[in-house]
């Protein structure tokens, strides 16, 4: 894995910002056709983003194994979540929460954009495979499992708990 170019020329750059805009579409146009807040430009732009810091750490001399890369990566996965944490919404009287998927792709969208801007092609698409997979089969298996509390649907997926006396 020695994908890590201190100077990427300009069709290096723009090879690696494309592929991060494509992978995070991708998770993106999944969230989107969910109807979820956070959709394709969403994280489409955080993939972006995180590509581009990335980037241009890189080209100011971050190079590989670097406190400057290190310390870049580290601000980009504090920021992210509270992009993320702006997205899950948390209903007490109903006692539920929902956004939590969609924060949790948000967040993986950033690494994504690392990656790519990092140059780690095969790793970003091996990454959006198991992301895909994850949000398209998951809620198959999700679906397919049911309610996981007591007593009744919960079509949504949402996390729900019960009382102090076990009612919902």
């Amino acid at each position: 894995m020695d994908a890590v170019n201190t100077a990427p020329d300009a069709t290096a750059f723009a090879i690696r910002l494309g592929l991060a805009v494509f992978a995070g579409a991708l998770i993106g146009l999944d969230r989107e056709l969910k109807r979820k807040p956070a959709g394709l430009r969403t994280h489409a732009l955080v993939s972006l983003g995180s590509a581009l810091v990335v980037l241009v750490t890189l080209a100011f001399g971050g190079g590989p194994g670097g406190d400057p890369l290190s310390r870049t990566v580290q601000g980009i996965i504090t920021g992210i979540g509270f992009l993320g944490a702006g997205v899950i919404m948390q209903y007490e009287h109903e006692r539920r929460v929902e956004g939590l998927t969609t924060a949790a792709s948000i967040w993986v969208a950033a690494g994504l954009g690392m990656a790519c801007g990092a140059g780690f092609i095969e790793l970003a698409a091996i990454a959006v495979i198991a992301i895909l997979v994850v949000l398209v089969g998951g809620e198959w298996v999700e679906r397919s499992l049911g309610d996981r509390n007591a007593g009744g649907g919960n079509p949504a997926g949402n996390i729900v708990t019960p009382d102090r006396d076990g009612k919902r």
